[in-house]
């Protein structure tokens, strides 16, 4: 692809992105969950408070420990020379297996003790699909059939406990034994809904993965009828932007925007369309992608940093959170990379320049959960835990290099 606005300088600062990313991967996020979360009683560690100091009996989330596979088996199928990736995910694959799935009723506990004894056993579709996302990704790095199994297990689990043939969509939530659930909600900062784009999109992530690995027709038609959806349903066709909460018949519940979820899906809906392979499907998500994609970019400021999201009342939430800036990253070098936008590349390197300056804790390792909105750190949320892990920020860097690389003309 031509850059044009780049010029030489503008390819020699993207090449050296490239390489301050994958330093990044290696030395400071990998580095720091294998050398300072390894648990050595198995598994990982479930938690470092904001002032980086370790709980050891945290409790271990399904989606930090699915999330955690998934990240270690794509560094460890990236990088094949850097031999300590592929042994934590192997291990890291056993410990799921072992500990997080439920042998009684089917599906994934929510959280179980640091000796992987069941806490909370409640089904959560969103934690369950994570797990689809990690075992195929191990299964891709290892060819276990163990755990392709268990992913297209887990796979039919979703289709008939979650799956709505009726009305449409994916509910939310179950009690461990599959009856209805009161409270469906995956965190006390969301509405009470049945279905949420948030768990559509990332069930749509897992069967993406799976269907590379597992092309039968029901994986592809799930996959292409859950795009379809976020066409149709969830992606609002005047603004771009996607509804967050809905109700049993998929009516948007909800007046919210959230930047980071856009540009996130953005380019996760167009991956998803490709692996389908279906052409007719695959242009309407192009479009409809890039159209998402600057939607969200609405909440794209000055320094390259992402705001967060706005609120109900329209209240504008300027906190930069590490996982928003990451996706934004991804989002813009997939508009560079499949929408042809030639000023995407240095609207991504300046987002770069702001988390390696502001999100990378450069002292301790990892990244900060964020910066607030009068730009000091964020002390008060986790380093490490039940919702932050290398996952954002590991697939950013393992995205974006072969994108960067194609671009720069260096090869992928």
């Amino acid at each position: 692809m031509d850059i044009p606005s780049c010029g030489n300088a503008g390819l020699t600062a993207l090449r050296e992105m490239a390489r301050e990313m994958e330093s990044n991967l290696h030395d400071n996020i990998l580095a720091y969950w294998l050398d300072r979360m390894t648990d050595p009683r198995g598994g990982f560690y479930g938690r470092r408070d904001g002032h980086d100091r370790l709980d050891t009996e945290a409790p271990r989330g399904c989606i930090l420990n699915a999330r955690l596979l998934w990240t270690l088996s794509a560094a460890a199928r990236r990088y094949p020379e850097m031999t300590r990736y592929a042994d934590a995910a192997r291990r890291q694959a056993r410990w799921l297996i072992d500990r997080l799935i439920d042998r009684r009723h089917g599906g994934c506990y929510w959280s179980v003790t640091p000796e992987g004894e069941r806490l909370d056993g409640k089904k959560q579709f969103y934690a369950i699909a994570f797990a689809i996302y990690g075992l195929t990704e191990y299964y891709r790095l290892s060819g276990d059939e163990e755990a392709l199994r268990e992913a297209v297990t887990l796979f039919e689990v979703i289709e008939t406990r979650s799956r709505d043939r009726v009305r449409g969509g994916y509910l939310e939530a179950a009690n461990e034994d599959w009856s209805p659930i009161g409270d469906m909600r995956l965190s006390d900062k969301d509405l009470n809904s049945s279905k949420t784009m948030n768990t559509h999109l990332h069930i749509l992530e897992a069967y993406t993965n799976l269907l590379r690995v597992y092309p039968t027709p029901e994986c592809r038609e799930a996959t292409a009828s859950l795009i379809s959806l976020f066409l149709d349903r969830i992606i609002d066709a005047e603004s771009g932007h996607m509804g967050l909460f809905f109700d049993d018949d998929m009516h948007r519940v909800d007046h919210g925007i959230s930047y980071g979820h856009d540009i996130e899906a953005s380019w996760l809906l167009l991956e998803a369309a490709q692996v389908v392979g279906d052409e007719a499907l695959t242009a309407r998500t192009l479009e409809a992608t890039r159209r998402m994609a600057a939607a969200a970019l609405e909440g794209l400021t000055p320094d390259g940093s992402m705001v967060y999201e706005r609120h109900e009342d329209g209240r504008l939430d300027e906190e930069r959170h590490w996982w928003v800036q990451a996706e934004c990253v991804v989002g813009l070098l997939w508009l560079a990379r499949y929408h042809g936008d030639t000023e995407a590349p240095l609207k991504a390197l300046r987002t770069w320049g702001y988390i390696r300056d502001n999100i990378v804790d450069r002292d301790n390792g990892e990244w900060l959960w964020s910066r607030l909105p009068d730009g000091t750190p964020n002390r008060r949320d986790d380093k490490a835990g039940f919702w932050k892990c290398p996952y954002h920020n590991g697939r950013m860097v393992l995205e974006s290099v072969p994108i960067l690389d194609r671009l720069c003309g260096s090869p992928a």
